[in-house]
């Protein structure tokens, strides 16, 4: 494809893509510090105010399967500015919101808006660098991803206390209109052709469910993130209503777990390298269920190390088990890597969802919720040193 932005992508069009991946870590991590205020304000169990990142992300999740075929159909740059215009006008309907049901239906429209940039972006990405060049492109902004988690509850802290809890909608509806004006007059589309074919085929994404190697591999990306999303949706009760820490506090621990992961990310290609993709996902998932079995035994310390110990462990497993995973998810496709991708995005996000908001319904413990997550990937371990696992991760793309 020959567009003017092939050959030398701007500084402008670069830090574009980074905003617009932004959107979907940036909604969920800035208020988390204003998780307790917010079920003060609408009488509410903790739990239905978790709710609202499970739905957010349950929304982001299916949403995939839409964007990206109206991305391939429409233009990258109109389903970016549709999905910010759904992002900024929900963040508005969030702010406003008087009921926890208003807040849940705004959270799921901002679900989609969200969904819309980060698929988007990533398009863009592909149609400005190529197939072959891409990657690095990606990795790069998967890594400013990870700088989100230390930084915006720190900032969402701090607005809370100034302004409320309804402040952080506020900055997040700004900061879609900003990104909005900036991306209207200063970038143009990347993939101006639309192709004839039928973008929704069911049996399209049949094929890829019927495959057994990107099932178990989505599986793994399921249930890794449904762990980060237990800890996520909880640490705010235990470290701040049961453990009495400030805002400030808070935000603390979380952004070492933030670096502990940013670490992880940065290792995990390494490891790759060097030990595969099995060894690497066997590593992360027996850190995993090392982290759950952690978390059991200094339950009892009622402390914050004792609860955080085990998470820093478990970001580690993350990172290495979700970069390997992914990948092998999408090794056996070629023409349909679009779809595999929309599936695999459903999986982490509205799959890890549904599994954190069914079992926080069972009443356990944030501890034994966490480890119960955590121990759910043991099996794996099984399939992946058997003789299928050893054949999966010998395929060569």
């Amino acid at each position: 494809m020959n567009t003017p932005q092939l050959d030398n992508p701007s500084r402008l069009q670069l830090a574009l893509l980074t905003m617009l991946v932004l959107f979907s870590p940036l909604a969920i991590d800035i208020y988390l510090p204003a998780l307790p205020q917010m079920a003060e304000t609408f009488h509410v169990e903790p739990t239905q105010v978790k709710d609202t990142i499970t739905w957010f992300l349950f929304a982001m999740g299916v949403g995939q399967l839409f964007a990206g075929p109206l991305a391939d159909k429409h233009g990258r740059r109109t389903v970016a500015l549709v999905g910010i215009s759904i992002y900024g006008l929900s963040a508005c309907l969030a702010w406003a919101a008087q009921t926890i049901e208003w807040m849940l239906i705004a959270r799921l429209l901002q679900g989609l808006g969200a969904c819309a940039t980060s698929v988007a972006a990533f398009a863009t990405v592909r149609d400005l660098f190529g197939p072959q060049k891409s990657g690095k492109m990606i990795s790069y902004l998967n890594g400013a991803i990870c700088f989100i988690p230390a930084l915006a509850p720190i900032f969402g802290s701090w607005l809370t206390q100034q302004f409320g809890w309804r402040s952080n909608f506020s900055f997040m509806a700004i900061f879609a209109f900003v990104v909005g004006i900036i991306l209207f007059f200063n970038h143009k589309e990347t993939n101006p052709t639309q192709a004839p074919q039928a973008f929704f085929k069911l049996s399209r994404y049949a094929q890829v469910l019927k495959n057994p190697m990107f099932l178990f591999h989505a599986s793994l990306c399921m249930f890794a993130m449904a762990v980060i999303l237990a800890y996520v949706t909880s640490a705010p009760g235990v470290l701040m209503e049961r453990y009495g820490l400030s805002m400030d506090e808070f935000t603390f621990w979380f952004g070492i777990n933030a670096v502990f992961n940013i670490i992880a990310c940065m290792t995990a290609p390494k490891c790759m390298e060097r030990l595969g993709t099995r060894m690497t996902i066997i590593i992360g998932v027996v850190l995993f269920n090392l982290a759950g079995l952690i978390m059991l035994v200094l339950e009892s310390q009622q402390t914050a190390f004792a609860f955080m110990l085990p998470i820093f462990i478990s970001s580690i497993g993350f990172a290495w088990v979700l970069g390997a995973a992914a990948g092998k998810a999408l090794a056996p496709f070629g023409d349909k890597a679009g779809t595999a991708a929309a599936l695999l995005g459903l999986f982490q996000m509205s799959g890890a969802g549904l599994v954190v908001g069914l079992t926080q319904r069972l009443h356990l413990s944030p501890e034994m919720l966490i480890t119960l997550l955590l121990w759910v990937t043991a099996p794996s371990l099984i399939v992946l040193c058997s003789k299928v696992g050893h054949k999966w991760h010998e395929i060569r793309v």
